[in-house]
């Protein structure tokens, strides 16, 4: 039994510093698994909110944070023939990834697409697929439409814009901080809105939205932040245009004014890209394998904006808690800088 370090929540607690960095001990692998030590793990909001009782996937106590990672694998299970001691491999995992190692499902492992480093692969599962779900099948973006992308400066937001470009629409992105936007900006977004008002509350981009538009407004909405910004969202889309749902990261649902839903003939659409894999396996099958070949292609290029070692794994949480993070930030482990990706 190799021995290795791992966080640990122990109990349901607010305070996400409550885990614990231990001593645990690993088997080896079934025959169906692979053991793969970690080099990079992706922290998402996930993480926190399962260690403070608030998502809706409750693991059992106690469990690791922790759902996307990659590394090398360092042993094989007896019935895997598909993998090999050396790969470099990606998985995804509800959790248990801040930890040195760990056994998987080897159908649950994939190859490092294209040149992608370890921290780039560990970030682009979840965030790109939620992106590229919405924006395809639930949005059906077309090029040289109008796409509004507020939270632009998050993994998600991040995310939205990269594939908003890459599907040839003119992009906006919204977010709070100028410094944060302007990183959207330098990675091609056509235009950067300051949704922040003066006394901290979100709005105040409709009337921006509809000069840079030089219409109706946009023609899709990408939205996971919610309250106000739905709100507002409602008074500058165009005639027949798609706003999408994705979360609800200021803390408030809203509701919509089915009479301007009547009058512009919009849509709203939820997006909750993991349930329709779960609901639909080959559709989702189909997208993870779409994604996976953009990235192949090299036409996936997540920012990580900063690592962290695993024995500082509460910092990146905190980080993250305080909307300090731009794109993504991993959490580093045995011997794998993030300097190595500059």
């Amino acid at each position: 039994m190799r021995k290795i370090a791992t966080y640990l929540c122990h109990e349901i607690s607010e305070d996400i510093g409550s885990i614990s960095l231990e001593e645990t001990g690993l088997e080896d692998p079934r025959p169906d698994e692979v053991q793969v030590e970690l080099k990079a793990c992706s922290v998402n909001f996930p993480d926190l909110l399962m260690i403070q009782g608030k998502y809706q996937f409750k693991p059992p106590l106690p469990f690791a944070p922790g759902g996307e990672a990659a590394g090398d694998v360092i042993k094989v299970g007896s019935d895997v023939s598909d993998l090999r001691e050396g790969d470099r491999v990606v998985f995804g995992s509800r959790y248990g990834c801040f930890s040195e190692a760990l056994n998987v499902r080897a159908t649950a492992v994939h190859p490092i697409p294209g040149r992608l480093s370890y921290a780039k692969a560990a970030s682009y599962g979840t965030a790109y697929q939620t992106a590229y779900v919405a924006l395809t099948y639930r949005g059906n973006l077309q090029p040289g439409e109008w796409l509004l992308v507020h939270g632009a400066t998050g993994g998600v937001g991040m995310a939205a814009v990269d594939l908003g470009l890459l599907f040839g629409a003119q992009v906006i992105g919204t977010g709070g901080r100028n410094d944060k936007l302007a990183t959207v900006r330098a990675r091609g977004a056509h235009e950067v809105i300051n949704y922040t008002k003066a006394d901290g509350s979100l709005g105040g981009f409709r009337e921006e939205v509809k000069s840079i538009t030089g219409s109706g407004g946009a023609d899709v909405i990408f939205d996971p932040v919610g309250g106000d910004v739905f709100d507002e969202s409602m008074r500058c889309i165009n005639f027949g245009g798609r706003l999408l749902t994705i979360g609800f990261t200021s803390g408030r649902w809203p509701q919509a004014p089915v009479n301007l839903i009547l009058i512009k003939q919009i849509s709203v659409i939820g997006v909750r890209a993991g349930e329709i894999g779960r609901r639909k396996p080959e559709l989702g099958k189909r997208f993870r394998d779409d994604l996976y070949q953009l990235a192949m292609d090299g036409k996936i290029n997540p920012y990580v904006c900063a690592g962290f070692p695993l024995h500082h794994a509460v910092d990146a949480m905190r980080m993250l808690e305080n909307r300090d993070v731009v794109g993504k930030c991993v959490i580093t482990m045995n011997g794998y800088e993030l300097e190595e990706d500059n």
